[in-house]
Protein backbone atom coordinates (compact mmCIF):
# COMPACT_ATOMS: atom_id res chain seq x y z
CA UNK A 1 0.00 0.00 0.00
CA UNK A 2 1.51 3.31 -1.07
CA UNK A 3 -0.21 5.48 1.56
CA UNK A 4 -0.58 5.40 5.34
CA UNK A 5 -4.02 5.96 6.84
CA UNK A 6 -4.56 6.27 10.57
CA UNK A 7 -7.22 7.43 12.98
CA UNK A 8 -5.47 7.56 16.35
CA UNK A 9 -7.53 9.57 18.83
CA UNK A 10 -5.92 9.60 22.26
CA UNK A 11 -7.37 10.79 25.60
CA UNK A 12 -4.65 11.53 28.17
CA UNK A 13 -5.11 12.47 31.81
CA UNK A 14 -2.43 13.68 34.23
CA UNK A 15 -2.35 15.58 37.49
CA UNK A 16 -0.47 18.28 39.31
CA UNK A 17 2.35 16.93 41.48
CA UNK A 18 0.88 15.98 44.85
CA UNK A 19 -2.54 16.61 43.30
CA UNK A 20 -2.37 20.14 44.67
CA UNK A 21 -5.32 22.41 43.81
CA UNK A 22 -3.28 25.14 42.10
CA UNK A 23 -4.83 25.43 38.64
CA UNK A 24 -7.19 28.34 39.30
CA UNK A 25 -9.65 29.42 36.64
CA UNK A 26 -7.45 32.35 35.44
CA UNK A 27 -4.49 29.94 35.09
CA UNK A 28 -6.59 27.32 33.27
CA UNK A 29 -7.90 29.96 30.84
CA UNK A 30 -4.30 30.69 29.78
CA UNK A 31 -2.79 27.22 30.23
CA UNK A 32 -5.16 25.12 28.14
CA UNK A 33 -4.81 27.18 24.93
CA UNK A 34 -1.04 27.15 25.48
CA UNK A 35 -1.08 23.35 25.84
CA UNK A 36 -3.15 23.08 22.67
CA UNK A 37 -0.46 25.08 20.88
CA UNK A 38 2.25 22.74 22.17
CA UNK A 39 0.37 19.75 20.73
CA UNK A 40 -0.09 21.55 17.38
CA UNK A 41 3.59 22.50 17.23
CA UNK A 42 4.52 18.86 17.87
CA UNK A 43 2.36 17.72 14.93
CA UNK A 44 -0.69 16.46 16.86
CA UNK A 45 -4.21 17.78 16.32
CA UNK A 46 -5.81 18.84 19.63
CA UNK A 47 -9.55 18.19 19.90
CA UNK A 48 -10.08 19.20 23.55
CA UNK A 49 -7.83 20.43 26.36
CA UNK A 50 -9.45 21.10 29.70
CA UNK A 51 -9.32 20.07 33.32
CA UNK A 52 -9.86 21.13 36.86
CA UNK A 53 -7.83 22.59 39.72
CA UNK A 54 -5.60 19.51 40.06
CA UNK A 55 -5.52 17.72 36.69
CA UNK A 56 -5.74 18.01 32.91
CA UNK A 57 -7.48 16.02 30.16
CA UNK A 58 -6.24 16.24 26.57
CA UNK A 59 -7.88 14.61 23.56
CA UNK A 60 -5.91 14.71 20.33
CA UNK A 61 -5.31 13.04 17.00
CA UNK A 62 -1.87 11.48 17.12
CA UNK A 63 0.11 11.22 13.89
CA UNK A 64 1.58 7.74 13.33
CA UNK A 65 5.19 8.95 13.45
CA UNK A 66 4.84 10.31 17.02
CA UNK A 67 4.58 8.32 20.23
CA UNK A 68 2.14 9.20 22.98
CA UNK A 69 4.91 9.01 25.57
CA UNK A 70 7.06 11.54 23.66
CA UNK A 71 4.11 13.90 23.20
CA UNK A 72 3.17 13.71 26.89
CA UNK A 73 6.77 14.26 27.99
CA UNK A 74 7.04 17.38 25.80
CA UNK A 75 3.57 18.66 26.75
CA UNK A 76 4.17 18.30 30.47
CA UNK A 77 7.73 19.69 30.30
CA UNK A 78 6.90 22.72 28.15
CA UNK A 79 3.72 23.59 30.05
CA UNK A 80 5.35 23.35 33.49
CA UNK A 81 8.23 25.52 32.23
CA UNK A 82 5.71 28.05 30.93
CA UNK A 83 3.85 28.12 34.27
CA UNK A 84 7.13 28.64 36.14
CA UNK A 85 8.54 31.21 33.69
CA UNK A 86 5.34 33.26 33.99
CA UNK A 87 5.22 32.81 37.77
CA UNK A 88 1.57 31.75 37.65
CA UNK A 89 1.74 30.03 41.04
CA UNK A 90 3.93 30.63 44.10
CA UNK A 91 6.84 28.19 44.29
CA UNK A 92 7.90 25.64 41.72
CA UNK A 93 5.18 23.99 39.62
CA UNK A 94 5.47 20.35 38.52
CA UNK A 95 3.21 17.71 37.00
CA UNK A 96 2.87 14.33 38.69
CA UNK A 97 4.96 11.64 36.99
CA UNK A 98 3.01 9.31 34.73
CA UNK A 99 -0.29 9.70 32.93
CA UNK A 100 -3.25 7.72 31.70
CA UNK A 101 -3.59 7.31 27.93
CA UNK A 102 -6.71 5.83 26.38
CA UNK A 103 -7.48 5.36 22.71
CA UNK A 104 -10.89 6.58 21.62
CA UNK A 105 -12.87 5.28 18.67
CA UNK A 106 -14.31 7.74 16.16
CA UNK A 107 -17.83 6.91 17.38
CA UNK A 108 -16.94 8.02 20.95
CA UNK A 109 -15.08 11.17 19.99
CA UNK A 110 -17.94 13.68 20.44
CA UNK A 111 -18.83 12.16 23.82
CA UNK A 112 -15.18 12.40 24.91
CA UNK A 113 -14.91 16.03 23.78
CA UNK A 114 -18.08 16.93 25.71
CA UNK A 115 -16.81 15.12 28.79
CA UNK A 116 -13.51 17.03 28.68
CA UNK A 117 -15.10 20.42 27.90
CA UNK A 118 -17.46 20.05 30.89
CA UNK A 119 -14.80 19.30 33.50
CA UNK A 120 -15.64 22.27 35.73
CA UNK A 121 -19.29 21.23 35.97
CA UNK A 122 -18.34 17.57 36.35
CA UNK A 123 -16.08 18.28 39.32
CA UNK A 124 -18.72 20.08 41.33
CA UNK A 125 -20.01 16.53 41.99
CA UNK A 126 -16.88 14.40 42.34
CA UNK A 127 -13.15 14.55 42.99
CA UNK A 128 -10.39 13.70 40.52
CA UNK A 129 -9.45 10.49 42.36
CA UNK A 130 -12.98 9.10 42.02
CA UNK A 131 -13.12 10.15 38.37
CA UNK A 132 -9.75 8.60 37.50
CA UNK A 133 -10.43 5.33 39.30
CA UNK A 134 -13.73 5.09 37.41
CA UNK A 135 -11.94 5.65 34.08
CA UNK A 136 -9.45 2.91 34.93
CA UNK A 137 -12.28 0.60 35.94
CA UNK A 138 -14.22 1.26 32.71
CA UNK A 139 -11.05 0.52 30.77
CA UNK A 140 -10.66 -2.75 32.68
CA UNK A 141 -7.45 -1.58 34.34
CA UNK A 142 -7.40 -2.82 37.90
CA UNK A 143 -4.46 -0.70 38.98
CA UNK A 144 -6.42 1.52 41.35
CA UNK A 145 -4.42 0.56 44.43
CA UNK A 146 -1.13 1.58 42.84
CA UNK A 147 -2.43 4.61 40.97
CA UNK A 148 -2.54 6.86 44.01
CA UNK A 149 0.54 5.62 45.82
CA UNK A 150 4.27 5.98 45.30
CA UNK A 151 4.69 2.45 43.97
CA UNK A 152 7.33 1.36 41.49
CA UNK A 153 6.78 1.62 37.75
CA UNK A 154 3.59 -0.06 36.62
CA UNK A 155 2.48 -0.58 33.03
CA UNK A 156 -0.72 -2.37 32.12
CA UNK A 157 -2.49 -2.86 28.79
CA UNK A 158 -5.96 -3.96 27.80
CA UNK A 159 -8.15 -4.26 24.73
CA UNK A 160 -11.83 -3.47 25.05
CA UNK A 161 -14.74 -4.96 23.18
CA UNK A 162 -15.99 -1.60 21.85
CA UNK A 163 -12.94 -0.92 19.63
CA UNK A 164 -10.96 0.97 22.26
CA UNK A 165 -7.66 0.04 23.78
CA UNK A 166 -5.84 1.78 26.57
CA UNK A 167 -2.62 1.97 28.48
CA UNK A 168 -1.97 3.33 31.93
CA UNK A 169 1.63 4.33 32.40
CA UNK A 170 3.27 5.25 35.69
CA UNK A 171 6.71 6.59 34.93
Amino acid sequence: MANTYTQLTIHCVFSVKGRENVLSKPIREKLFPYMSGILKNDGAFPLAVNGWIDHVHVLFECPPHLSVSDLMARLKSASSKWINDNILIPGKFQWQSGYGAFSCSRTHRTRSINYIVNQEQHHTKRAFKEEYLEILSKMKLNSGKNTFSNSTNDRRFCTLTDSCSCVYKKA
